[in-house]
């Protein structure tokens, strides 16, 4: 049914200035994606869970804060798995915060599709929300709201406010497959022109009209944003997209097409930067572990587990980011590492080891088990003496005895490998049974038992299409991945559609504008890591954890922050030196016994870093040793703590003797007076080196 015409004239009443206040969302549930698969043939994105709780609890979580009142859940595959959840959860109840929700079931291919039904239903009456069934938020939505409808009160050719977080070149939870370019106005917070770049495209650069260089003062070209997918839109966007009828995809089609076509539709989209509340969109496998991991180390309170958004939850935080739910049974002999989620019912068998880790409810974990980096959904089964690494481990699967399940593999719902086997880190490995045509028939997969082994279930699952976006996009649909596969060289890209034209001098520009002056924060973000890391390694060496499990949390987080060496060993030593200083101030004790007492249990931790024994360089030792001096020329006793440390790790075969001496004549060992003071002491230790070698050689000639 078409928009009914309103009558000239016509005063406003009650009911309209009702109609006009009350503030609706979408929430949409399909997403059309297939970066999810094989989990979303057999269930919707917006149901499977995060840290425990399903997707679309985050979502109506932020709108119930926000005061949205009407809810319209646009489903498309799996409506009626939505709509049983919806219907027997607590948003359906009296006590609701929403006055309405409506389920709404659409046979739609796409988003544009969505949008286009939505506005023939005429359902929307004034300022509305569309957001993503994946969207995890903190973000309080009244400032940006606020200016929105300011701004539309004096130029009713405003139609819509994006949502976009402030996050850095390289932060873990931006879109690793795609960049989005916004190139912004920022004295009125206009978004000018949207872009996306791909890792591998020829000519990696942007093209920007010139008349917008010359018709605005100031501009900003942003690619350190994360695109929240939360807008606060008009009527008038709904028509655009009827207007539309080609336009499938919110941001690449319909958001690049309204900026381009400006002098014929007149209509200004605007943006609300968030840099000090978190927002993010779980969009594929690799935004999944990133969101898991900052909400478990609560980079998104109050979104944390312990916020128990669902009837029935009990989580409990404890020392370390460890979240237990009641009736958690664990065997005396397994060691729980930081960073771990355990729900109701699951069970933990003698000598196991899990670390960095999500496990649902009911599952069963056998005896002397390793699990790093894992994401166990409810019912799984992980059979004794089995390892599994950085994958996802979907409900109800079962892992036989003795298998090693590699760092990216996928085993979806039902899914059983049978004991001894092996899964490498680029399967992914479904048991669902497509249908055919024919409603009594099914697809012919069957099990590939040289996959899954004599008695398992399932086969490797082949994409037959790609999403829109690109190929590029299936690298980050797995845990596991190099940040180099994504990088785009941002000295590399123009900004001017015309070589000769020098529009933005470096005179009054703001310092966002450029993509040389956002690449800074990729310090910002490494800082960020270096202070999680060594936060990590400090809170464990208080507790009394072994090497072992301080191993498997370092490994983790590297891995999942595509981090260097260097920067382990700068976290390590960090981390040590903190601890060496607290052990001298609480126990009043010497240096020597601190140090003692603090680094001789690691030996194991500490050659898991440092791979140059072998070799005649020893730039390992060496970067360990200035790491431990750096961090030393801050702290008031650093002299007499760095010669007590370079005894003692010598004493323990740490560093060797050619470590030291290639690192006191590195030149970055002098760099700075307080870099140099704090190892003059230690002068004295290379000196006896020095002799020691000596006298080594003179028995040597007189024997």
């Amino acid at each position: 049914m078409g928009k009914k015409p309103q009558k000239a004239g016509k005063t406003p009443g009650p009911k309209d200035e009702e109609e006009e206040s009350s503030l609706q969302a979408v929430v949409l549930a399909d997403s059309f994606e297939t970066r999810f698969n094989p989990f979303t043939l057999e269930r919707p994105r917006c149901l499977l869970p995060l840290a425990n709780t399903p997707l679309i609890e985050y979502t109506l979580e932020f709108l119930a804060n926000a005061g949205v009142e009407d809810i319209f859940v646009y489903c498309g595959a799996h409506t009626d798995q939505v709509e049983e959840y919806v219907k027997k959860s607590k948003w359906s109840l009296t006590s609701s915060p929403f006055s309405k929700l409506h389920i709404i079931k659409s046979a739609s291919h796409s988003i544009g599709d969505m949008m286009r039904d939505l506005d023939k239903r005429d359902v929307i009456k004034g300022d509305f929300l569309i957001v993503s069934g994946d969207v995890v938020s903190n973000f309080p939505l009244e400032e940006a709201l606020a200016k929105h409808r300011a701004r539309r009160s004096v130029d009713k050719a405003a139609i819509m406010t994006m949502v976009l977080r402030e996050a850095g070149t390289i932060h873990r939870t931006k879109a690793q497959g795609a960049s989005p370019v916004f190139v912004i106005d920022p004295t009125k917070d206009r978004c000018l022109h949207y872009e996306e770049m791909h890792p591998g495209q020829n000519g990696r650069h942007i093209s920007i009209d010139q008349d917008l260089l010359s018709s605005h003062t100031e501009i900003d070209v942003r690619n350190d944003l994360i695109d929240c997918y939360i807008d606060i839109c008009t009527p008038d966007v709904l028509a655009l997209w009827t207007d539309s009828f080609d336009y499938e995809s919110p941001r690449k089609q319909f958001l690049f097409g309204v900026l381009k076509d400006y002098e014929l539709n007149g209509k200004t989209i605007h943006t609300h930067i968030v840099n000090d509340h978190y927002a993010a969109r779980v969009r594929n496998i690799q935004s999944y572990d990133a969101i898991s991991k900052d909400v478990i180390t609560r980079w998104a309170y109050p979104i944390c587990p312990e916020s128990n958004l669902l009837k029935g939850q009990t989580f409990k935080l404890s020392r370390g980011n460890i979240y237990q739910e009641d009736g958690v049974m664990l065997s005396r002999s397994c060691k729980i590492g930081r960073r771990t989620v355990i729900g109701r019912g699951s069970s933990i068998g003698d000598g196991s080891v899990i670390s960095n880790c999500v496990i649902g409810r009911r599952c069963q974990i056998g005896r002397n088990v390793r699990l790093e980096g894992a994401y166990v959904w409810n019912d799984a089964v992980i059979g004794d003496g089995s390892e599994v690494t950085r994958s996802i481990i979907a409900s109800e699967a079962v892992v036989g005895k003795n298998c090693k399940i590699r760092a990216g593999a996928l085993l979806s719902f039902g899914v059983q490998v049978a004991e001894g086997k092996e899964i490498s880190g680029t399967q992914r490995i479904t048991q669902f049974k497509p249908k055919k045509e024919d409603p009594d028939e099914t697809s012919g997969k069957e099990s590939d038992l040289n996959l899954v082994g004599e008695g398992g279930v399932g086969y490797n699952f082949i994409e037959s299409g790609s999403d829109e976006e690109d190929e590029f996009e299936t690298l980050s649909s797995r845990l596991v991945f190099k940040q180099s596969d994504f990088a785009i060289s941002d000295s590399s890209i123009s900004t001017l559609s015309s070589d000769g034209y020098d529009a933005l001098s470096d005179t009054g520009r703001s310092k966002a504008d450029s993509f040389a002056s956002v690449a800074s924060d990729e310090g910002i973000a490494e800082n960020r890591f270096h202070q999680e890391l060594a936060s990590s390694i400090h809170d464990s060496l208080q507790k009394g954890d072994d090497s072992t499990i301080i191993s498997l949390e370092l490994q983790g987080m590297r891995l999942s922050n595509d981090a260097s060496y260097h920067q382990v060993r700068r976290a390590i030593a960090s981390a040590f030196m903190r601890r060496v200083e607290q052990v001298i101030e609480i126990q009043k004790v010497g240096d020597t016994e601190a140090v003692t007492q603090v680094i001789s249990p690691h030996h194991e931790l500490f050659n898991k870093v440092i791979f140059d024994h072998d070799k005649a360089e020893k730039d390992d030792q060496v970067d360990f040793l200035l790491a431990l001096q750096r961090d030393l020329s801050n702290r008031e006793k650093g002299e007499n703590i760095l010669f007590s440390v370079a005894k003692k790790l010598y004493e323990m075969d740490v560093i060797e003797e050619d470590g030291f001496n290639q690192w006191w004549a590195d030149p970055r060992s002098i760099e700075g007076s307080n870099i140099e003071r704090v190892r003059a002491k230690t002068l004295h230790f290379i000196e006896w080196l020095a002799n020691a070698e000596e006298d080594s050689d003179e028995d040597e000639d007189s024997a």
